[in-house]
């Protein structure tokens, strides 16, 4: 089907994890789920452009220095590639972002912060809670 229309935030709440919705050679979408306040992942960055939109919860995305953005529902950041940026749920409740980057996802790369090394094996940062223990 060419067209599929979707509710990230029922995807979210059914699946609690990070869900691909979408994946073709010039383009990936997926729902992020950070179920508990103080979820977050490491400090990384991407090879492609993308964007990331707040649909439930909030998110404060923490950059290397030392500064920080935050999204409330129906706000969206827009990250080039290259860009190192950290996601943390500083809402009181669930976190629901979608995000969508150009390129397929197995060509994104996964640059994390400290090593400057390629995780992309991995395929996404993982997700720690408020004391560091992975979440997913």
């Amino acid at each position: 089907m060419a067209i599929k229309v979707i509710k990230p935030i029922d995807i979210a709440h059914e699946t609690k994890k990070r869900t691909v919705v979408f994946n073709t050679r010039k383009m990936h979408a997926w729902v992020h789920y950070y179920p508990n306040p103080g979820d977050h992942d490491e400090m990384h960055c991407h090879n492609e452009d993308q964007v990331f939109t707040c649909f439930d919860g909030q998110c404060t995305m923490k950059f290397p220095d030392g500064t920080s953005a935050t999204l409330d529902p129906g706000m969206a950041a827009l990250i080039n590639g290259g860009s190192f940026y950290q996601l943390v749920n500083t809402g009181d409740g669930p976190m629901v972002l979608m995000g969508n980057r150009s390129g397929a996802q197995e060509t994104t790369k996964i640059i994390d912060y400290v090593t400057r090394e390629d995780i992309s094996a991995n395929k996404r940062p993982r997700v720690h809670d408020a004391e560091g223990a992975a979440v997913d």
